[in-house]
């Protein structure tokens, strides 16, 4: 386990010193050590991922312990890691100071009395230092304090439950393909494998607990699909039907760009400026035997690669802060930076104003994001419509959202959405 330690240490530092991006330098390292069964890799996802949700939790109550900061990168996050997982995990309390002294003879051998002291104090004052850690907003809740007052300004008394679920683990939630199921026959699979499940939306199910896709029935034939409750909501507000022409803007992974399909029989253009990523559409869209126009293209730049017949309905699922979907993406916090709100803003409007004209007269193009900012959500949508006298909102409701806005909760992530539809 000491070796799962340290590169735990070794990716979180990566992350939140030199802003690299978490599950690209956690996928680098399970390539490096493809050795690591898959409950050493299941142990080394969970440390990064934890680590990552609590850490100015943990760096408070870390440097409350010390008498002088740590300024070896590596060792400090090794710190941490142990640190998270004396508090979070069911670990043996022993096991884990013994294997994170064990750590540190590889990273700095003289550090591992001063990291046995640490973990041991820490086990001595846990309570003392949480309520601590509770008097400060940064500590309370592991968020940078301009996030904490921008969900203050804008929600008031429910920022505290939004930036608490955020710090939740994400919920498993299935998308049963209507083309091959139904969403109660399916529940009846999982229940004959042992896998409890129960019923939350027409396409989609939420799993009691997480399981390996290896398990879901029909899986690898396209029977169903890992996808979030609230990302579901795209296919159902965007009301395709058979015969029609539908892009899908910002398609990778794939996944809305598959729901569209399963739901009705239309010709659909996915699109998304990064190869790479579109690699990962073709690889859905054929598990789940659909078929699209994959296009390598630019959403803002429509005159690149859009053939100049109009479509009946587009999804602009468009880059955000992604905000809304922390608890699966916790490094969000550490890499995102206030400004960043205002420059993914612009960005949308243009992403906004490019796809109007490809959009035919009596045409509705959803709006999207995973964002719980209103400077990228209700903002960017009333910019638009100032812009656009041939667009008009169309009213949409969710059990939970308010004014397009699903916030995060037990069952689903943060989301927006905005339906317009165009003028004949």
């Amino acid at each position: 386990m000491q070796r799962i330690q340290l590169e735990a240490a070794k990716i979180v530092s990566k992350v939140v010193r030199n802003g690299r991006n978490l599950t690209e330098v956690l996928g680098e390292s399970l390539r490096r050590q493809a050795s690591l069964t898959a409950q050493e890799r299941g142990a080394l996802q969970d440390l990064c991922y934890g680590t990552l949700r609590h850490y100015l939790r943990l760096v408070f109550m870390l440097d409350s312990l010390l008498e002088r900061k740590v300024q070896e990168s590596p060792l400090r996050c090794l710190l941490l890691v142990a640190l998270y997982q004396l508090q979070h995990t069911r670990a043996g309390q022993h096991a884990i100071v013994d294997q994170a002294v064990r750590a540190t003879k590889n990273v700095n051998p003289a550090a591992s009395g001063l990291v046995n002291a640490v973990l041991r104090n820490f086990q001595r004052k846990q309570q003392e230092l949480l309520l601590a850690a509770d008097r400060k907003d940064e500590s309370r809740y592991s968020y940078p304090q301009w996030w904490i007052d921008a969900l203050r300004t804008q929600y008031g008394e429910q920022a505290s439950a939004i930036l608490e679920a955020g710090n939740l683990h994400p919920p498993m939630t299935l998308r049963v393909n209507a083309r091959q199921t139904t969403v109660a026959e399916y529940q009846t699979l999982l229940a004959g494998q042992d896998i409890a499940a129960r019923i939350i939306a027409p396409d989609a199910l939420i799993l009691q607990k997480p399981v390996g896709v290896d398990r879901l029935p029909g899986f690898a034939e396209g029977w169903v699909s890992v996808q979030d409750a609230g990302a579901q909501y795209a296919a159902r507000f965007l009301d395709v039907r058979d015969g029609m022409r539908v892009l899908d803007a910002c398609a990778a992974p794939g996944g809305k760009s598959a729901h569209l399909l399963e739901s009705a029989s239309i010709e659909l253009v996915s699109l998304d400026k990064d190869e790479q990523r579109l690699t990962r559409v073709h690889e859905n869209l054929q598990r789940l035997g659909l078929n699209a126009k994959v296009v390598c293209g630019d959403a803002a730049t429509p005159d690149e690669w859009w053939d100049g017949k109009p479509f009946q309905r587009i999804l602009a699922d468009v880059p955000c802060s992604a905000a809304g979907v922390v608890r699966r993406h916790p490094d969000i916090k550490w890499l995102r930076r206030p400004e960043d709100i205002e420059n993914f803003a612009v960005q949308q409007i243009q992403i906004l104003n490019a796809l109007w004209p490809l959009l035919a007269g009596d045409g509705k193009l959803l709006y999207a994001t995973c964002s719980i900012f209103a400077r990228e959500n209700r903002q960017v949508v009333a910019t638009f419509l100032e812009q656009h006298d041939d667009a008009v909102q169309i009213g949409l409701s969710a059990p939970g959202m308010t004014e397009g806005q699903l916030l995060p909760n037990d069952e689903h992530d943060g989301f927006f959405y905005a339906l317009l539809h165009k003028k004949a």
